[in-house]
């Protein structure tokens, strides 16, 4: 029996890096796993124990994101664990933000994970879990980051909040801040990029994103039931020492 056997969850942004990683460990825990992307193939299906179900879902646009929700209350009933990874980094400093930039940005990690936790908070039973993906870039101001810096203080700032709201119903609202991820969106980048970064990482190496996901099973678990409004960074030290 997985931690999260007989569970319904729903990773926004769940297709590949992070967010795939997070999926996949929720499915490998019993849950079953609706995982969104843009990028999931056109009527993609997954199907048995331990698999998660891709959903081409564009979760800036509302009325996609609301007729997903819609789909999931009708298949399974219910949403017991919530994970929202969708977002976008950006690099543009202050001169250079453009309007497109920043509603573009905070349109995706900010407006649609706001209504993403509305719609599934709103058919999910006492006691779930909601684990939003932020970053300690919420907190370390890095240069050309600063859209997105802020998007993700509002990350943790939603999770306050909606902690002390959904208190009653016994739903814990939890953020889980990874530092540098070796995904593919970080192996694009060049190797002094990625070599700068791995020198500010005390641990002496980037996270993998199975390292995060591990973190997102912990608050999405029983594991986890006595905490809520917390973040957890999960950056080797990066922003902590």
């Amino acid at each position: 029996m997985g931690s999260l056997s007989n569970k319904i969850a729903v990773v926004i942004g769940g297709h590949e890096g992070i967010g795939g990683a997070i999926a996949e460990r929720f499915a490998a825990e019993g849950a079953t796993v609706y995982a969104t992307s843009r990028r999931a193939a056109e009527g993609e299906t997954a199907h048995g124990a331990g698999v998660p179900r891709p959903r081409r879902v564009d979760a800036s646009d509302l009325a996609e994101l609301g007729a997903f929700f819609e789909a999931v209350r009708h298949e399974a009933g219910r949403v017991d664990v919530l994970a929202v990874n969708a977002g976008i980094s950006e690099f543009a400093t202050l001169d250079e933000v453009s309007e497109d930039h920043f509603d573009r940005t905070f349109g995706l990690n900010v407006r649609a994970l706001l209504f993403a936790t509305k719609a599934a908070t709103a058919i999910m039973p006492d006691g779930g879990s909601v684990v939003l993906v932020g970053s300690i870039a919420d907190g370390i101001g890095t240069k050309g980051y600063g859209v997105y810096g802020a998007t993700k203080a509002a990350v943790r700032s939603f999770a306050r909040t909606w902690a002390n709201e959904l208190a009653p119903r016994k739903i814990r609202v939890n953020v889980v801040a990874p530092g540098p991820t070796d995904t593919a969106m970080m192996a694009a980048a060049s190797d002094e990029v990625r070599d700068t970064l791995t020198k500010l990482i005390p641990l002496g190496h980037m996270a993998r994103a199975s390292e995060v996901a591990s973190a997102a099973l912990f608050f999405a678990s029983e594991e986890s039931s006595f905490i809520t409004g917390t973040e957890l960074p999960v950056d080797g030290g990066m922003a902590q020492v």
